[in-house]
């Protein structure tokens, strides 16, 4: 009978002798783990200006107008009329980034206006957010017009 018994034990000690060698009095059942904590990142400051700078390609005389449209004003390219709502850039201290949110309106033959563009349009990718016509495309440029603080100065090698 002995040989039995040592024969059921040994399984049971093999099973349970990893769980019983532990600490007995840290359980990872009776705390969760810590969840990291999100990083609260200030929002990167931007600059409003009163001008949004736009670029209008006509496709037919393969011309490429700058013009300027103040914020909600109205301003024509061709057959478009181009109203930019707010118009924003980063600080020089910040990587560029200029951004504007536009509405478009195509003047129709009958003299109706149709909307065929609203929301936001961005300097550094055109082909992201541009006006796409069958005669004219139009994207934004630049900002201007807002007061832009001067990027602060290092030292120079002088001292």
């Amino acid at each position: 009978m002995p040989a039995r018994r040592v024969t059921i034990a040994l399984p049971l000690i093999l099973l349970w002798g990893p769980a019983l060698a532990q600490n007995p009095g840290a359980s990872t059942l009776d705390t969760p783990p810590k969840a990291a904590r999100p990083e609260i990142v200030a929002p990167t400051p931007r600059n409003s200006n009163p001008v949004a700078v736009f670029n209008g390609l006509d496709k037919i005389t393969g011309r490429i107008t700058e013009f300027d449209a103040p914020i909600d004003r109205t301003a024509t390219f061709g057959a478009l009329k181009v109203t930019p709502h707010v118009c924003y850039t980063r600080p020089p201290t910040e990587a560029p980034n200029t951004t504007s949110y536009v509405d478009v309106e195509e003047i129709t033959l009958s003299n109706e206006r149709r909307k065929i563009f609203s929301g936001w349009m961005f300097a550094s990718s055109p082909g992201l957010s541009g006006v796409e016509h069958p005669i004219y495309d139009v994207w934004l440029v630049d900002c201007k017009g807002g007061a832009r603080p001067e990027a602060p100065q290092g030292p120079t090698l002088g001292e």
